[in-house]
Order: C-alpha cells, then sequence, then structure tokens
C-alpha cells in the first residue's frame, strides 16, 4: 500500500496498518489491474510487489490447466464483475485456484490451493469504484483433510469435528447464490425490457428504487433513481398523480387509470407535453403486510387517444355531411317535381342532378374529402359536351368540400340549361370560362360563364328550379354574389364568391 500513500489515494497510517495486517489484502483497479498489496499477500504467493503493480490478475496468475482451471477462473471473474456491476460485496465461500511456488530446484511450479474470498467495491469521492478489495483465507489443509476421510463411515462426524460441516454448508450456500443470482439477472432482464413503463418506489415520499427502459422514455430520460417522486418529476404536482400514490401507500389498495392525461417534460427545457396513459399503481408490502413501496406499471397510450379522437371527428363529420346531402336531395327532388308534371321527365331531371351530386362527391373521396379541384369540378360537369366546346381558363383554386359541392351542383345546372337551350344546342355553339381571383390577404373568385354561338338568349317568363337553385347556392350557401344575363349574343353568368372558407392552391 506504500504506493498508493505516497500519491495521496490513502492515508499514510492506513497504509501502514493495511500492510502489517496478518491477513492477506490485494487492490484490483476496475479493468482488474494489481493495484496495491500488503506484505501477508506477497508472503502468501511468494511474489514481490513488482512482480504484480500495474499487471492483469489473470495474466500473472493461472487457475491451472483443463476445464477445471478454466472454470475457476471465470469463477473468480465473475465474482469481481459482480461487484463492478451490483456496486456491492461479493463471496466465493469455496474456490480452487492453482498459484505458483518456487520447487526446491528453483522452477516455478503451479500448486493447488483452495481458497475462501471477499471482494468489496472501494468507492472514490464523486461515488464511483475506484478500486476492488480482495480478503482471502487459505483453507486449503482443511478442504484436504475433509477429503482424506471421504468414504470413511466416519466421515460426517469427522467432518462435523473438524469444520462443524462449514465447508459442505459454503458449497451449498453459494450454488444457491449462483442460482438465485441467475434467476435474479433473468428477472431483471425482463423487468427492463418490458413493453410497458415500470418503476418501483420506495417509501411514503416515493422514491424511485429502479425503472425501465420504456419509463426512462416515457420521462425524456432523466436520472431519477434515489429521488422522490416530487423532485424527480416536479411537473406532476398538482395533476393528481402524487395524491393517488400517497392514497395506495395509506389504504394499500390499488389504484388504476384509462386513458389518463398528464401534462410531462419529456426533454431538458422543452415545454410540457400532453401523454395518454393507462397504468396502475400496486403497493409492495413486507412479511408483516404493511405498504413500503409501490409498482408502478402502464402503458404510453397517446397515440390510441388521439386515432380515437380523429376517429369521432370523422364520425361526426360523415354524419354532418350525410344530413347536408338528404336535405340536398330531398331540395332537389321537392324542386324538380315543381318543375315537371309529368314522372317520366322528372325522373330524367331527378337523376341527371344526382349523378353531378355523385360527381362532385367522387372528386372529393378521392382527396379524402380535403377539397376538390374548380377546374376539375368545370371539367367533370361539362366533359360531356366534348372538350372542344368548352374553353377554361384561369389559375388553379382548390375549394373545400361544402363550396365544392355547392359549384358542382351550380355548373351542372348551367350545362344542361345550356345543352337545352343554349349554346351547347348547336353544333357551333361554345362555352367561355374564364376565373380570377383577387386579394389574396381575403381571397375572392370572380367567374365569367358566357355563352356564344348558339341561339338568342330570352329571359324566362317565369323562374325555374335551375335559376333558383344557382341563386340560392351562391348567396346561402356561397356567400357570394350572381348576375345572370339573357343577352342576345348568349346567355353569361358572373359571380362573385368569397374564398375564404376555401384556399388558393
Amino acid at each position: 500500500m506504500k504506493e498508493l500513500a505516497k500519491s495521496g489515494a490513502i492515508d499514510a497510517d492506513l497504509a501502514a496498518a493495511f500492510d502489517a495486517s496478518p491477513n492477506p489484502y490485494m487492490l484490483l483497479t476496475p479493468d482488474l489491474r494489481y493495484a496495491g498489496m500488503n506484505q501477508a499477500y506477497l508472503a502468501a504467493l511468494e511474489v514481490s510487489r513488482e512482480d504484480l503493480l500495474g499487471k492483469p490478475i489473470f495474466d500473472v496468475f493461472d487457475a491451472g490447466p483443463g476445464d477445471e482451471g478454466r472454470s475457476n477462473a471465470r469463477q473468480l471473474r465473475a465474482s469481481f464483475e459482480r461487484v463492478l456491476k451490483d456496486n456491492r460485496r461479493d463471496h466465493l465461500a469455496l474456490i480452487r485456484y492453482a498459484v505458483p511456488r518456487r520447487a526446491a530446484n528453483g522452477e516455478r511450479v503451479l500448486e493447488e490451493r483452495f481458497w475462501s474470498a471477499t471482494h468489496t467495491p472501494i468507492h472514490d469521492a464523486d461515488g464511483r469504484i475506484a478500486y476492488i478489495l480482495q480478503h482471502t483465507t487459505d483453507i486449503t489443509e482443511l478442504e484436504q483433510l475433509r477429503r482424506r476421510v471421504a468414504g470413511v463411515d466416519r466421515k460426517r462426524a469427522l467432518d462435523s469435528i473438524l469444520s462443524g460441516n462449514v465447508l459442505q454448508r459454503a458449497e451449498h450456500v453459494q450454488q444457491a447464490n449462483r442460482q438465485l443470482e441467475t434467476e435474479r439477472n433473468r428477472l431483471l432482464e425482463m423487468f427492463m425490457q418490458a413493453p410497458g413503463f415500470v418503476a418501483v418506489l420506495s417509501g411514503p415520499d416515493h422514491v424511485f428504487q429502479m425503472h425501465n427502459a420504456a419509463y426512462s422514455q416515457l420521462i425524456g430520460h432523466r436520472p431519477i433513481t434515489g429521488k422522490p417522486v416530487r423532485e424527480a418529476l416536479p411537473e406532476v404536482e398538482g395533476q393528481g398523480f402524487i395524491a393517488f400514490l400517497d392514497s395506495v401507500y395509506a389504504t394499500g389498495e390499488p389504484h388504476e387509470g384509462r386513458a389518463s392525461r398528464v401534462e410531462l417534460q419529456r426533454a431538458p427545457n422543452a415545454p410540457l407535453e400532453t401523454v395518454w396513459l393507462d397504468f396502475i399503481f400496486q403497493p409492495i408490502r413486507d412479511d408483516s403486510g404493511s405498504v413500503i413501496g409501490m409498482f408502478v406499471q402502464g402503458h404510453d397510450v397517446t397515440g390510441t387517444v388521439h386515432a380515437a379522437e380523429r376517429q369521432k371527428l370523422m364520425i361526426d363529420e360523415l354524419n354532418h355531411r350525410v344530413k347536408n346531402t338528404l336535405a340536398t336531395v330531398q331540395s332537389i327532388a321537392m324542386q324538380t317535381a315543381r318543375s315537371h308534371t309529368d314522372p317520366r321527365g322528372f325522373a330524367e331531371s331527378f337523376q341527371a342532378r344526382l349523378l353531378a351530386l355523385s360527381h362532385t362527391h367522387d372528386l372529393l373521396t378521392r382527396s379524402h374529402w380535403e377539397g376538390a379541384s374548380l377546374r376539375a369540378i368545370l371539367e367533370h360537369e361539362t366533359e360531356a359536351h366534348g372538350p372542344h366546346r368548352i374553353s377554361l381558363n384561369g389559375p388553379p383554386v382548390a375549394l373545400e368540400p361544402s363550396p365544392a359541392l355547392s359549384f358542382g351542383m351550380i355548373f351542372h345546372e348551367l350545362a344542361t340549361n345550356a345543352a337545352k337551350y343554349g349554346a351547347l344546342s348547336v353544333p357551333e355553339g361554345q362555352v367561355l370560362v374564364d376565373w380570377a381571383v383577387s386579394d389574396l390577404k381575403k381571397p375572392m373568385l370572380h367567374l365569367s360563364w358566357r355563352e356564344r354561338g348558339g341561339p338568342p338568349a330570352a329571359a324566362p317568363t317565369r323562374k325555374g328550379f335551375g335559376s333558383r337553385l344557382i341563386e340560392r347556392n351562391v348567396r346561402h350557401d356561397l356567400s357570394g354574389a350572381v348576375e345572370l344575363d339573357y343577352a342576345v349574343a348568349g346567355f353569361s353568368a358572373e359571380f362573385s364568391v368569397p374564398l375564404d372558407r376555401g384556399r388558393v392552391a
């Protein structure tokens, strides 16, 4: 220990007492290199301090040849690794480990020895493991004596006299400890890899003892082990969860939450984020039945909650659209019936208008009811008359579902009227449709429908269903204005419709 005392790692008086101890001690660094040893350790192994300092322990000593030697080395290495991993003392009640000895002829040979070893973590000022302290006891003579009397009738009695069955019990305990360690590691691995979030809290302040990767991800990978909930997750104060924990701890009755809303800070200095959780707080009891902690388990169901909200919105929107569509169909049926006294004429007109409504629905369905293009609606409603007879000129304009349906019905009535009485009723007739958008801050659509090359237009003696539908849709549904002109040169219609409910593409 002199070299550690010189470096200031330990007190000089402590180093002197350590070096003078009759019990063998040595110190290893976390990478299992010799950092120090006392005189009793050097004497037991018949080596000098220079032979060991700074060297890996498994390069200096060989556990012996064959599978048994490799197994002994693995057993010793596993004990060191448990100390480093679990940060706690580890015991080897019995381990066979050969050590080099100097024979009479001066050669170094391996001598079989049996040891009982204790490995203890030594921490630095920051709480990290700086060294592993090994204390060993050479029990070779006792083990050899036990083996010599094996097979003799007096073995059990002699074992009891010589060692009180200590070695046998130690072997059984060590084997049981290894099995328990394996099971513990398996359970810990399952705990850490659980798909849902899991945490273990202790005491009335609900101190975090352990938590898995899913819980760490949920809270933004904050260091929470050893901290009470109020300190580890200060943003949950006042959200009801600490009160639930207090209640479970006081009553011993578990608490379950379904799609519970919680505001969490999931990144450093980030704003709070809304998360929805399914969870359960279950009490942990001691042997007397008293509550000593809490087992927290649950799942992040934020995606499921959002999906349910979207589904409800879609259903509500669908119900609204169905009601509007049925009202439109009812209006079309009533107005068409007023304009046609014979059933056949009614059926033809009614079917044509339903098809026009259906065409616009098809366009909206393709865009998942996000909207439809003004040009696409015009093309749908006029394509039956031939694209060479219809001139469409204007910028891209995207309409929301409700205006799209209204324009679909309007263009159907204009095209039907042109085919019956206007420019599309003669081979040389044409329809010119021009539109533009003004004032992009508060956009207004200006659309002109002009018929040329057809018979002279004449104002109707009475207003028919088509005219009433156009005027009603423009004024009431589109909040716009329309002017219908029955000039000798041909029918025309001028529309001015605000697009604040739509958007310019």
